[in-house]
């Protein structure tokens, strides 16, 4: 449901924002969390109580932390968008072979949120993760899968997230990111040009399946001087294609 649709309920926004501190900490006390989400004790003792007896919190002495049982739910839900296992397979056997770092993400809510990441032996150190959510318009994975929605699909999002610049060459206005979009369904496959981070280029190629939405797509990522136009085209490409194909049938058949 929309942020601002007025039937939201603020104890349960209140709860959600509670597990978003605690994902991001680790673990706290009830004194630090209630300073950071701004409740008072009493309201944040609450929240957490319910949630240890859900067994979505773990109480430790004085401290609260994430139960494991965020495990099964990711993992649940990995397995609803893709075979998970040929995914990770995939991404994993796909670093190895390119030596970069290799990713799997499907758009949720017009984000980009990672579910597969491996890093080949000459990989350079990235902040993404699973679960972690990126733009679509300044990512190669996001541009993938937007080349294969319809152009209204891609004007909803972005009117709902906006073009916001992360570097010089992030593409901000529906113009630009339209032609890009064209670009890329004639070729077949995506590029980050330094986009959404300064000195990394990436190669985007969706994974789809007929008679269906698109699952996600899969990149790879690396130095500007390594990700070449030249390498793109004559290595990187062809090995995206194959894993992505990979993928396609065993979706199908699965």
């Amino acid at each position: 449901m929309p942020a601002n649709d007025t039937r939201t309920v603020g104890s349960v926004q209140r709860t959600c924002r509670i597990i978003e501190i605690l994902q991001a900490k680790g673990e706290t006390r009830i004194t630090d969390l209630s300073e950071e989400v701004e409740f008072s004790k009493s309201t944040v003792h609450g929240h957490l109580a319910t949630l240890v007896n859900e067994g979505l919190v773990v109480k430790d002495d004085h401290t609260y932390r994430l139960s494991l049982q965020f495990l099964d739910i990711a993992e649940s839900l990995k397995n609803r968008i893709a075979d998970h296992n040929i995914v990770r397979e995939r991404v994993r056997e796909l670093a190895e072979e390119t030596g970069e770092v290799v990713h799997f993400g499907v758009e949720e809510n017009g984000r980009v949120v990672y579910l597969a990441k491996s890093k080949g032996n000459a990989a350079v150190r990235t902040e993404s993760k699973i679960g972690k959510q990126m733009p679509m318009h300044s990512t190669s994975l996001g541009k993938a899968i937007l080349a294969e929605f319809p152009r209204d699909r891609v004007e909803c999002i972005v009117q709902q997230q906006e073009l916001a610049k992360r570097t010089k060459n992030t593409l901000t206005n529906l113009e630009s990111l339209h032609e890009d979009l064209d670009t890329i369904e004639e070729r077949g496959y995506s590029i980050d040009d330094e986009e959404n981070i300064p000195g990394v280029r990436c190669i985007g190629i969706a994974v789809t399946v007929p008679e269906a939405d698109v699952l996600g797509a899969l990149s790879i990522s690396g130095p500007s001087q390594r990700i070449t136009d030249d390498r793109i085209e004559n290595e990187l490409h062809e090995q995206l294609a194959q894993a992505a194909n990979v993928i396609e049938v065993n979706s199908m058949y699965s």
